[in-house]
Protein backbone atom coordinates (compact mmCIF):
# COMPACT_ATOMS: atom_id res chain seq x y z
CA UNK A 1 0.00 0.00 0.00
CA UNK A 2 1.49 3.35 -1.02
CA UNK A 3 -0.04 7.06 -0.10
CA UNK A 4 1.70 9.90 -1.78
CA UNK A 5 0.89 12.94 0.15
CA UNK A 6 1.28 16.22 -2.04
CA UNK A 7 1.78 19.85 -1.58
CA UNK A 8 1.43 19.87 2.22
CA UNK A 9 3.93 22.11 4.65
CA UNK A 10 5.35 19.61 6.74
CA UNK A 11 6.03 20.43 10.49
CA UNK A 12 8.62 18.86 12.98
CA UNK A 13 9.82 20.77 16.25
CA UNK A 14 13.41 21.38 13.76
CA UNK A 15 11.00 23.94 10.82
CA UNK A 16 9.00 23.46 8.51
CA UNK A 17 8.80 22.77 4.79
CA UNK A 18 6.95 22.21 1.57
CA UNK A 19 7.54 18.71 0.79
CA UNK A 20 5.95 15.41 -0.39
CA UNK A 21 5.98 12.54 1.73
CA UNK A 22 5.41 8.98 0.48
CA UNK A 23 4.14 5.92 2.46
CA UNK A 24 5.11 2.59 1.93
CA UNK A 25 3.90 -0.60 3.75
CA UNK A 26 3.37 1.06 7.10
CA UNK A 27 6.28 3.36 7.10
CA UNK A 28 7.22 6.97 5.70
CA UNK A 29 9.28 6.05 2.62
CA UNK A 30 10.61 9.48 1.41
CA UNK A 31 10.25 12.53 2.05
CA UNK A 32 11.72 15.59 -1.08
CA UNK A 33 10.42 18.35 -2.19
CA UNK A 34 8.59 16.69 -5.15
CA UNK A 35 7.87 13.38 -5.15
CA UNK A 36 6.48 11.56 -8.74
CA UNK A 37 6.04 7.86 -8.12
CA UNK A 38 2.47 5.92 -8.52
CA UNK A 39 0.43 5.63 -5.61
CA UNK A 40 -2.39 3.71 -4.68
CA UNK A 41 -3.79 7.07 -3.22
CA UNK A 42 -2.41 10.63 -3.65
CA UNK A 43 -3.88 12.97 -0.95
CA UNK A 44 -3.34 16.89 -1.94
CA UNK A 45 -2.69 18.35 1.37
CA UNK A 46 -2.00 22.19 -0.19
CA UNK A 47 -2.47 24.49 2.24
CA UNK A 48 -2.61 22.29 5.17
CA UNK A 49 0.28 20.91 7.62
CA UNK A 50 1.39 17.81 7.70
CA UNK A 51 2.19 16.32 11.77
CA UNK A 52 3.29 13.35 12.87
CA UNK A 53 0.34 11.64 14.70
CA UNK A 54 -0.46 13.16 17.75
CA UNK A 55 -0.30 10.99 21.00
CA UNK A 56 -2.58 12.01 24.16
CA UNK A 57 -0.38 10.95 27.35
CA UNK A 58 -3.44 11.16 29.75
CA UNK A 59 -6.80 9.42 28.88
CA UNK A 60 -9.30 7.39 31.12
CA UNK A 61 -11.31 5.04 28.64
CA UNK A 62 -13.98 2.77 30.02
CA UNK A 63 -12.86 3.79 34.49
CA UNK A 64 -14.62 2.49 36.97
CA UNK A 65 -14.85 5.05 39.75
CA UNK A 66 -16.48 2.66 41.97
CA UNK A 67 -20.30 4.97 41.72
CA UNK A 68 -20.08 5.02 38.03
CA UNK A 69 -18.28 4.12 34.74
CA UNK A 70 -16.95 6.89 32.22
CA UNK A 71 -19.39 7.45 29.13
CA UNK A 72 -16.79 6.74 26.95
CA UNK A 73 -14.69 3.38 26.23
CA UNK A 74 -11.78 2.64 23.88
CA UNK A 75 -14.68 2.35 21.11
CA UNK A 76 -16.02 5.69 21.40
CA UNK A 77 -13.17 7.45 22.75
CA UNK A 78 -10.81 6.02 20.72
CA UNK A 79 -12.78 7.17 17.30
CA UNK A 80 -12.93 10.92 18.76
CA UNK A 81 -9.28 10.65 19.25
CA UNK A 82 -8.29 9.63 15.87
CA UNK A 83 -10.54 12.08 14.10
CA UNK A 84 -9.26 14.65 16.18
CA UNK A 85 -5.79 13.62 14.77
CA UNK A 86 -4.56 11.18 17.92
CA UNK A 87 -2.79 8.60 16.34
CA UNK A 88 -2.13 6.78 19.92
CA UNK A 89 -3.14 7.35 23.39
CA UNK A 90 -1.66 6.41 26.26
CA UNK A 91 -4.92 5.17 28.73
CA UNK A 92 -3.99 3.91 32.45
CA UNK A 93 -4.25 0.22 33.15
CA UNK A 94 -5.32 0.55 36.88
CA UNK A 95 -4.59 -1.79 39.36
CA UNK A 96 -7.14 -1.65 41.86
CA UNK A 97 -6.85 -3.44 45.68
CA UNK A 98 -6.26 -6.90 45.84
CA UNK A 99 -5.50 -7.21 41.75
CA UNK A 100 -2.29 -7.57 40.26
CA UNK A 101 -0.35 -5.75 37.94
CA UNK A 102 -0.94 -8.65 35.51
CA UNK A 103 -4.86 -8.82 36.03
CA UNK A 104 -5.08 -5.20 35.23
CA UNK A 105 -3.19 -5.27 32.16
CA UNK A 106 -5.06 -8.12 30.54
CA UNK A 107 -8.36 -6.27 31.68
CA UNK A 108 -7.22 -3.32 29.73
CA UNK A 109 -6.56 -5.55 26.80
CA UNK A 110 -9.78 -6.73 26.30
CA UNK A 111 -10.94 -3.36 26.70
CA UNK A 112 -8.96 -1.72 23.72
CA UNK A 113 -9.98 -4.82 21.83
CA UNK A 114 -11.85 -2.21 19.22
CA UNK A 115 -9.94 1.22 19.24
CA UNK A 116 -9.74 2.99 16.67
CA UNK A 117 -5.98 4.98 16.96
CA UNK A 118 -2.93 2.92 18.41
CA UNK A 119 -2.72 2.81 22.18
CA UNK A 120 -0.33 1.94 25.23
CA UNK A 121 -0.97 2.07 28.92
CA UNK A 122 1.00 3.17 31.78
CA UNK A 123 0.28 1.25 35.11
CA UNK A 124 -2.01 3.18 37.93
CA UNK A 125 -0.99 1.93 40.99
CA UNK A 126 -2.89 1.44 44.33
CA UNK A 127 -0.50 -0.83 46.40
CA UNK A 128 3.41 -0.47 46.34
CA UNK A 129 4.41 -3.76 48.24
CA UNK A 130 6.52 -6.75 47.51
CA UNK A 131 3.95 -8.46 45.57
CA UNK A 132 3.75 -5.66 42.85
CA UNK A 133 7.09 -4.60 42.87
CA UNK A 134 7.40 -8.71 41.95
CA UNK A 135 5.75 -7.99 38.68
CA UNK A 136 7.43 -4.97 37.07
CA UNK A 137 10.06 -6.53 35.43
CA UNK A 138 7.43 -8.44 33.91
CA UNK A 139 5.31 -5.02 32.73
CA UNK A 140 8.56 -3.93 31.07
CA UNK A 141 8.69 -6.75 29.13
CA UNK A 142 5.25 -6.46 28.13
CA UNK A 143 6.29 -3.07 26.66
CA UNK A 144 5.10 -0.72 29.93
CA UNK A 145 7.81 1.75 30.98
CA UNK A 146 5.90 4.16 32.80
CA UNK A 147 3.61 3.94 36.05
CA UNK A 148 1.33 6.20 37.91
CA UNK A 149 1.08 6.90 41.49
CA UNK A 150 -1.84 9.11 43.43
CA UNK A 151 -1.55 11.53 46.24
CA UNK A 152 -5.20 11.37 45.85
CA UNK A 153 -8.57 8.97 46.65
CA UNK A 154 -9.00 7.01 49.71
CA UNK A 155 -9.17 3.48 46.34
CA UNK A 156 -5.75 4.84 44.72
CA UNK A 157 -3.91 6.80 47.43
CA UNK A 158 -0.19 5.60 48.14
CA UNK A 159 1.90 7.50 50.95
CA UNK A 160 5.41 9.41 50.23
CA UNK A 161 7.61 6.61 51.34
CA UNK A 162 5.80 4.60 48.55
CA UNK A 163 6.08 6.88 46.13
CA UNK A 164 10.10 7.39 46.95
CA UNK A 165 10.47 3.36 47.14
CA UNK A 166 8.95 3.03 43.38
CA UNK A 167 10.58 5.78 41.70
CA UNK A 168 13.59 4.21 43.32
CA UNK A 169 12.77 0.78 41.81
CA UNK A 170 10.85 1.65 38.73
CA UNK A 171 13.78 3.93 37.34
CA UNK A 172 16.47 1.60 38.09
CA UNK A 173 15.09 0.09 35.52
CA UNK A 174 14.61 2.63 32.80
CA UNK A 175 11.08 3.93 33.76
CA UNK A 176 8.96 6.49 35.22
CA UNK A 177 6.12 7.57 37.56
CA UNK A 178 3.81 9.70 37.37
CA UNK A 179 1.70 11.60 39.99
CA UNK A 180 -1.20 13.16 40.45
CA UNK A 181 0.44 15.81 43.25
CA UNK A 182 -2.32 17.42 45.47
CA UNK A 183 -2.44 17.09 48.74
CA UNK A 184 -5.49 14.92 50.17
CA UNK A 185 -5.25 15.44 53.95
CA UNK A 186 -6.01 19.38 53.45
CA UNK A 187 -8.41 19.47 50.40
CA UNK A 188 -10.82 17.39 52.35
CA UNK A 189 -10.76 19.40 54.83
CA UNK A 190 -11.65 22.17 52.80
CA UNK A 191 -14.33 20.34 51.94
CA UNK A 192 -15.82 19.62 54.66
CA UNK A 193 -15.40 23.36 55.58
CA UNK A 194 -17.13 24.00 52.32
CA UNK A 195 -19.82 21.87 53.06
CA UNK A 196 -20.16 23.61 56.87
CA UNK A 197 -21.18 26.46 55.22
CA UNK A 198 -23.78 25.40 53.16
CA UNK A 199 -21.73 25.58 50.32
CA UNK A 200 -22.78 22.47 48.10
CA UNK A 201 -22.79 23.45 44.21
CA UNK A 202 -20.04 23.40 41.59
CA UNK A 203 -18.79 26.74 42.55
CA UNK A 204 -17.11 25.09 45.55
CA UNK A 205 -15.18 22.60 44.06
CA UNK A 206 -12.41 24.74 43.19
CA UNK A 207 -12.44 26.53 46.72
CA UNK A 208 -11.70 23.05 47.93
CA UNK A 209 -9.00 22.60 45.83
CA UNK A 210 -7.20 25.88 45.40
CA UNK A 211 -3.28 26.20 44.21
CA UNK A 212 -1.90 25.69 47.13
CA UNK A 213 -2.99 22.35 47.19
CA UNK A 214 -1.37 21.39 43.98
CA UNK A 215 1.64 23.73 44.65
CA UNK A 216 2.15 21.51 48.22
CA UNK A 217 1.52 18.25 46.60
CA UNK A 218 4.39 19.24 43.75
CA UNK A 219 6.69 20.77 45.70
CA UNK A 220 6.54 17.29 48.16
CA UNK A 221 7.25 15.23 44.89
CA UNK A 222 9.75 17.33 43.30
CA UNK A 223 11.60 16.74 46.98
CA UNK A 224 10.67 13.24 47.27
CA UNK A 225 12.28 12.90 43.47
CA UNK A 226 15.62 14.68 44.76
CA UNK A 227 15.66 12.15 47.51
CA UNK A 228 15.15 9.00 45.11
CA UNK A 229 18.10 9.85 42.90
CA UNK A 230 15.12 9.68 39.58
CA UNK A 231 13.17 11.56 37.23
CA UNK A 232 9.60 12.77 38.21
CA UNK A 233 6.27 13.01 35.98
CA UNK A 234 3.88 15.63 37.39
CA UNK A 235 0.50 15.16 35.65
CA UNK A 236 -1.82 17.43 34.66
CA UNK A 237 0.03 20.53 35.98
CA UNK A 238 -2.84 23.87 36.31
CA UNK A 239 -0.71 26.48 38.69
CA UNK A 240 1.65 28.58 38.27
CA UNK A 241 2.70 28.44 41.30
CA UNK A 242 3.01 24.31 40.75
CA UNK A 243 5.31 25.16 37.59
CA UNK A 244 7.20 27.69 39.85
CA UNK A 245 8.08 24.55 42.12
CA UNK A 246 8.85 22.44 38.58
CA UNK A 247 10.99 25.31 38.00
CA UNK A 248 12.48 25.25 40.96
CA UNK A 249 13.61 21.49 41.44
CA UNK A 250 15.60 21.61 37.38
CA UNK A 251 17.59 24.27 39.26
CA UNK A 252 18.51 21.83 41.99
CA UNK A 253 19.19 19.12 39.41
CA UNK A 254 16.18 17.29 39.43
CA UNK A 255 14.77 16.06 35.94
CA UNK A 256 10.89 16.53 35.86
CA UNK A 257 8.31 16.50 32.93
CA UNK A 258 5.61 18.68 33.24
CA UNK A 259 2.23 17.47 31.59
CA UNK A 260 -0.93 20.32 31.14
CA UNK A 261 -4.29 19.57 29.01
CA UNK A 262 -6.02 22.32 27.18
CA UNK A 263 -8.49 23.06 30.24
CA UNK A 264 -5.71 24.79 31.73
CA UNK A 265 -5.10 27.82 29.33
CA UNK A 266 -8.80 27.89 27.67
CA UNK A 267 -10.79 27.68 30.36
CA UNK A 268 -11.14 29.31 33.73
CA UNK A 269 -12.61 29.58 37.49
CA UNK A 270 -15.67 31.37 36.07
CA UNK A 271 -17.41 28.22 34.25
CA UNK A 272 -18.70 26.69 37.90
CA UNK A 273 -21.10 29.31 38.14
CA UNK A 274 -23.04 28.51 34.69
CA UNK A 275 -26.02 26.69 35.08
CA UNK A 276 -24.33 23.33 33.93
CA UNK A 277 -21.72 23.87 35.86
CA UNK A 278 -21.42 20.24 37.01
CA UNK A 279 -19.59 19.73 33.59
CA UNK A 280 -16.50 21.49 34.47
CA UNK A 281 -15.84 19.27 37.78
CA UNK A 282 -12.49 17.73 37.54
CA UNK A 283 -9.13 17.24 39.05
CA UNK A 284 -7.46 19.68 39.14
CA UNK A 285 -10.24 22.41 38.79
CA UNK A 286 -10.26 25.49 36.28
CA UNK A 287 -7.79 27.92 37.69
CA UNK A 288 -7.13 31.68 37.24
CA UNK A 289 -5.98 34.05 34.66
CA UNK A 290 -2.43 34.16 36.29
CA UNK A 291 -2.61 30.32 36.34
CA UNK A 292 -3.73 30.28 32.72
CA UNK A 293 -1.14 32.86 31.19
CA UNK A 294 1.84 30.51 32.96
CA UNK A 295 0.83 27.83 31.67
CA UNK A 296 1.28 29.33 28.15
CA UNK A 297 4.10 30.75 29.29
CA UNK A 298 5.78 27.43 30.22
CA UNK A 299 4.84 26.09 27.01
CA UNK A 300 6.42 28.79 25.62
CA UNK A 301 9.68 28.62 27.36
CA UNK A 302 9.43 24.58 26.46
CA UNK A 303 9.41 23.67 30.60
CA UNK A 304 6.42 21.94 30.18
CA UNK A 305 7.14 18.90 28.29
CA UNK A 306 3.49 17.51 26.72
CA UNK A 307 0.08 17.97 26.39
CA UNK A 308 -2.84 15.22 27.28
CA UNK A 309 -6.73 15.48 27.99
CA UNK A 310 -7.29 13.80 30.92
CA UNK A 311 -9.86 12.87 29.30
CA UNK A 312 -12.39 11.10 31.64
CA UNK A 313 -15.79 11.70 30.11
CA UNK A 314 -19.17 11.81 32.46
CA UNK A 315 -22.76 12.30 31.18
CA UNK A 316 -24.92 15.17 32.55
CA UNK A 317 -26.99 12.27 34.45
CA UNK A 318 -23.93 11.01 36.14
CA UNK A 319 -22.62 14.43 37.00
CA UNK A 320 -26.14 14.92 38.75
CA UNK A 321 -25.52 12.23 41.36
CA UNK A 322 -23.84 15.27 43.14
CA UNK A 323 -26.33 17.67 42.45
CA UNK A 324 -27.00 18.61 46.43
CA UNK A 325 -22.88 17.77 47.31
CA UNK A 326 -20.40 18.63 44.82
CA UNK A 327 -17.63 16.51 46.43
CA UNK A 328 -20.04 13.53 44.76
CA UNK A 329 -20.08 15.31 40.78
CA UNK A 330 -17.47 12.43 38.87
CA UNK A 331 -14.68 14.39 38.40
CA UNK A 332 -13.89 14.72 34.67
CA UNK A 333 -14.75 16.23 30.84
CA UNK A 334 -14.34 15.04 27.82
CA UNK A 335 -11.28 16.29 25.31
CA UNK A 336 -9.57 13.81 23.45
CA UNK A 337 -11.27 14.84 20.30
CA UNK A 338 -10.75 18.37 20.43
CA UNK A 339 -7.14 18.88 21.31
CA UNK A 340 -4.98 19.81 18.54
CA UNK A 341 -7.71 21.85 17.15
CA UNK A 342 -7.74 23.94 20.83
CA UNK A 343 -3.77 23.96 21.21
CA UNK A 344 -3.60 25.22 17.70
CA UNK A 345 -6.48 28.00 18.36
CA UNK A 346 -5.27 29.25 21.64
CA UNK A 347 -1.53 28.79 21.71
CA UNK A 348 -0.69 28.63 18.29
CA UNK A 349 -2.53 31.65 16.63
CA UNK A 350 -2.23 33.42 19.60
CA UNK A 351 0.99 33.77 19.23
CA UNK A 352 1.83 32.02 22.54
CA UNK A 353 4.12 29.00 20.79
CA UNK A 354 5.18 27.74 17.15
CA UNK A 355 3.80 25.15 14.88
CA UNK A 356 7.17 23.78 15.59
CA UNK A 357 6.39 24.12 19.42
CA UNK A 358 3.09 22.12 18.92
CA UNK A 359 4.71 19.16 17.39
CA UNK A 360 6.68 19.05 20.16
CA UNK A 361 4.22 19.46 22.87
CA UNK A 362 1.43 17.18 20.49
CA UNK A 363 4.09 14.39 19.84
CA UNK A 364 7.95 14.54 19.46
CA UNK A 365 8.25 15.02 23.58
CA UNK A 366 5.95 12.16 24.18
CA UNK A 367 7.45 9.97 22.03
CA UNK A 368 10.75 9.99 23.27
CA UNK A 369 9.76 10.13 27.02
CA UNK A 370 7.54 7.23 26.54
CA UNK A 371 9.99 4.82 24.62
CA UNK A 372 8.03 5.14 21.49
CA UNK A 373 10.63 7.00 19.57
CA UNK A 374 12.27 7.66 16.37
CA UNK A 375 8.89 5.44 15.11
CA UNK A 376 6.63 7.89 16.54
CA UNK A 377 6.54 11.35 17.15
CA UNK A 378 8.19 12.65 14.29
CA UNK A 379 8.06 12.48 10.44
CA UNK A 380 11.65 11.09 9.35
CA UNK A 381 11.79 8.23 6.42
CA UNK A 382 11.80 4.85 8.49
CA UNK A 383 9.10 5.98 11.38
CA UNK A 384 6.02 4.32 11.41
CA UNK A 385 3.57 6.36 8.93
CA UNK A 386 1.24 7.81 11.62
CA UNK A 387 0.58 11.41 9.78
CA UNK A 388 -2.04 14.23 10.46
CA UNK A 389 -3.14 16.79 7.73
CA UNK A 390 -4.37 19.82 9.50
CA UNK A 391 -6.36 22.02 7.71
CA UNK A 392 -5.31 25.72 9.67
CA UNK A 393 -8.34 27.42 7.36
CA UNK A 394 -11.29 24.99 8.90
CA UNK A 395 -12.97 26.93 11.05
CA UNK A 396 -15.93 25.62 13.17
CA UNK A 397 -17.45 25.59 16.53
CA UNK A 398 -16.81 22.83 19.07
CA UNK A 399 -19.62 20.99 20.06
CA UNK A 400 -20.43 17.77 21.73
CA UNK A 401 -23.32 17.22 19.04
CA UNK A 402 -20.68 16.85 16.35
CA UNK A 403 -17.83 15.32 18.57
CA UNK A 404 -17.86 11.23 18.28
CA UNK A 405 -17.36 10.92 21.69
CA UNK A 406 -20.32 8.92 24.00
CA UNK A 407 -20.65 12.13 26.53
CA UNK A 408 -23.50 14.67 26.14
CA UNK A 409 -21.55 17.43 26.95
CA UNK A 410 -18.25 19.63 26.47
CA UNK A 411 -16.03 21.54 28.65
CA UNK A 412 -15.51 23.45 25.17
CA UNK A 413 -18.95 23.68 24.17
CA UNK A 414 -19.52 26.61 21.35
CA UNK A 415 -15.76 27.79 21.38
CA UNK A 416 -14.77 28.66 18.19
CA UNK A 417 -11.77 26.55 16.28
CA UNK A 418 -9.62 28.18 14.04
CA UNK A 419 -8.22 24.58 12.24
CA UNK A 420 -9.30 20.96 12.54
CA UNK A 421 -7.76 17.51 11.17
CA UNK A 422 -8.67 16.99 7.94
CA UNK A 423 -7.45 13.26 7.23
CA UNK A 424 -5.45 10.54 9.24
CA UNK A 425 -3.18 7.88 8.16
CA UNK A 426 -2.48 5.21 10.63
CA UNK A 427 -0.18 2.56 10.73
CA UNK A 428 0.35 3.30 6.60
CA UNK A 429 -4.06 3.36 5.85
CA UNK A 430 -5.92 6.39 5.58
CA UNK A 431 -8.42 5.85 7.96
CA UNK A 432 -10.01 9.80 8.40
CA UNK A 433 -10.86 11.92 5.15
CA UNK A 434 -11.82 15.22 5.05
CA UNK A 435 -12.69 14.63 8.91
CA UNK A 436 -14.93 11.58 8.70
CA UNK A 437 -13.51 8.31 9.89
CA UNK A 438 -13.61 5.57 7.12
CA UNK A 439 -11.50 2.92 8.45
CA UNK A 440 -12.76 2.51 12.06
CA UNK A 441 -11.03 -0.37 14.56
CA UNK A 442 -7.37 -0.36 12.87
CA UNK A 443 -6.10 0.88 16.48
CA UNK A 444 -2.73 -1.55 17.62
CA UNK A 445 -1.03 -2.21 20.59
CA UNK A 446 2.20 0.17 21.06
CA UNK A 447 4.96 -1.76 23.15
CA UNK A 448 7.21 0.74 24.52
CA UNK A 449 10.83 0.59 25.47
CA UNK A 450 12.04 2.15 28.79
CA UNK A 451 12.00 5.36 28.87
CA UNK A 452 14.60 8.61 26.93
CA UNK A 453 15.11 11.21 30.16
CA UNK A 454 16.37 13.61 27.78
CA UNK A 455 16.20 16.59 29.66
CA UNK A 456 19.77 17.07 31.28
Amino acid sequence: MQILIQNGTVVRSTGRKKADVLVRDGRIAKIAPRIDEAADRVIDAEGCFVFAGFIDTHTHFDLDTGVTVTADNFETGSKAAIVGGTTTVLDFATQDHGMTMHDALNVWHRKAEKSSCNYGFHMAVSEWNDARKAEVDDMFRAGISSFKMYMVYDTMKVNDGQIYDAQKFIGSRGGIIGVHCENYDVLQARILEEKAKGHLDPTAHPVSRPQAVEAEGVARLMRIAELSGYPAWVVHLSTADGLDEVRAARKRGVKVYAETCPQYFTLDVSRYADPDGAKFVMSPPLREARDRAAILNGMRKRDIDFIGTDHCSFTMAQKAIGKDDFSKIPNGGAGVQNRAELVYTYAVRTGAITLEQMALLLSERAARLFGMFPKKGVIRVGADADLVIFDPNARHTISYKTNLHACDNSPYEGMEALGKTRDVILNGELVVENGELTKPYCGTYVFRRPCAWYRK
